[in-house]
């Protein structure tokens, strides 16, 4: 994780992200998969997420997770109102 972030704020990049991200458990192991769900506002902060072959959904709590890493492409990428705005605009000069 980056050095000034702390890991709520990771998580909440993670959630945005809208692409498979890979989870670095504590103990080492690893995760890949899609986080859809988190709630920082318990007592036990956690995270929700399919993995990468769809199955789930499963649950990690904060305390569990060592590192967060983006690996996957983020499907919502260029798919902004912005994005969308200019190819329309894009088409209605082409006619």
């Amino acid at each position: 994780m980056g050095h000034d972030l702390s890991l709520g704020k990771v998580i909440d990049l993670a959630f945005d992200y809208r692409g498979n991200i890979t989870l670095v458990k504590a103990d080492g192991d690893e995760i890949v998969g899609y986080i859809f769900n988190r709630d920082s506002d318990v007592s036990e902060p956690y995270i929700e997420y399919f993995d990468k072959s769809g199955n789930g959904p499963f649950s990690l709590l904060y305390s569990e997770i060592g590192n967060i890493r983006f690996t996957g492409k983020d499907t919502a990428a260029g798919q902004s109102w912005e994005a969308w705005q200019k190819r329309k605009e894009a088409e209605k000069a082409r006619g």
